[in-house]
């Protein structure tokens, strides 16, 4: 029964992990009033930019580096998602486009190129089959060196690649900075009433514009852990699923606060992959428990809404566009 307990919890991490990042990199963007709905789509860029520099580099060398295995891959899906995020912050703060229509359209386009590319890689190489990085994913899956030393605790909680930490530590670096340095300060300020901000001489286009890429980069490597730590290098065509709502989801459900998305993501991770964990199952009883995190995040946005605290409440000016020429 306790291997049974742990093992899911263990499960219920590997899934969160992902979602962490997604939520981490919204709630980062979603601060300055930018409604970024692209996540989904910046998270498979971020996975196939890592998959194509990792293939790039695996197939130039036939011994490849475990350092340069994990780096190369790591850079790409950083640079992939940001690119994503420039085009959303351009589109929506300098052409002033529609934030809703234009994260959709980014998402669109981002499961598209992934599977394009996800689909048809190998094939511009002379080769066939499906893209499998067995060098890299064995680097990236890499866990800590005493994790087995420490028995059941270390199998449960030590268990996994340094993707899995990052995206813990990001999340507290994250609440620090936007609860505690005036950098946050300016950008809460910023998702209250950019008017005032823009008044008191703080630059509103240029924290719009680094918040949404920094958080579009963090969520990118969501989409690199899935596919170089959960499955092992491998691609699969639409194989994320519905994690990019999801860590949307999470977003509402933790407040908007960094540190409240790590343990909503292992909740949410937890309940995505429970209904495995009870026997006996029909099919349509398992697609009804998937849809738990979505019902919890509706009550709760219902229950927040209903208290009216402000420090419950999401950004004033989400989704809203600034106009300088207006204040």
């Amino acid at each position: 029964m306790l291997s049974t307990i742990a093992s899911f919890i263990n499960a219920a991490i590997i899934q969160g992990i992902p979602l962490l990042f997604g939520a981490t990199g919204e709630i980062i963007t979603e601060k300055s009033g930018n409604l970024n709905l692209g996540i989904p789509g910046i998270m498979y860029i971020g996975g196939i930019s890592g998959i194509i520099g990792g293939y790039l580099y695996e197939h130039n060398n036939a011994a490849p580096n475990a350092f340069l295995c994990i780096l190369i891959p790591f850079l790409s899906s950083i640079l992939g998602s940001a690119l994503m995020a420039l085009i959303y912050s351009f589109l929506t703060v300098t052409l002033k486009a529609n934030q809703n229509v234009t994260g959709l359209a980014l998402t669109t386009f981002g499961v598209g190129v992934g599977n394009f590319f996800g689909g048809s890689l190998l094939s511009f190489f002379g080769e066939s089959g499906s893209i499998s990085l067995i060098n890299t994913g064995l680097a990236y899956k890499t866990k800590l060196p005493f994790a087995d030393s420490l028995g059941l605790f270390g199998k449960t909680f030590l268990s996994f690649g340094f993707l899995a930490y990052l995206a813990i530590i990001i999340a507290f670096v994250s609440s620090y900075v936007l609860s505690k340095t005036r950098v946050g300060l300016n950008l809460r300020a910023i998702g209250e009433n950019p008017a005032t901000a823009d008044a008191a001489g703080i630059n509103v286009n240029r924290y719009k514009y680094l918040s949404t890429i920094i958080g579009g980069a963090i969520a990118g490597l969501g989409g690199l852990y899935f596919v170089m730590d959960y499955t092992a290098g491998a691609w699969t065509n639409d194989g994320f699923g519905d994690r990019g709502w999801l860590a949307i989801a999470i977003v509402i459900f933790a407040l908007w606060k960094p540190k409240s998305a790590i343990l909503s993501s292992f909740l949410f991770g937890g309940l995505y992959i429970i209904c495995v964990y009870i026997p006996g199952l029909s099919s349509s009883a398992k697609e009804l428990i998937k849809m738990l995190p979505y019902l919890i995040t509706i009550v709760v946005l219902v229950t927040v809404s209903a208290r009216k605290k402000k420090e419950h409440q999401p950004p004033a000016s989400l989704g809203l566009t600034y106009f300088r020429e207006e204040r």
